[in-house]
């Protein structure tokens, strides 16, 4: 493998790394306003 190939598959983990971490965020999210919006007042 060459360096900008090393360079260009690094960038690609470290964008993925940064996407599952919004995705989690967001299933997460979207979880507690379930939860909340479930509760009855």
């Amino acid at each position: 493998m060459e360096g900008s190939e090393a360079k260009r598959l690094k960038s690609l983990e470290d964008e993925n790394t940064r996407l599952k971490r919004l995705l989690a965020d967001a299933m997460l999210d979207n979880a507690a306003l379930k939860d909340l919006l479930g509760k009855k007042w």
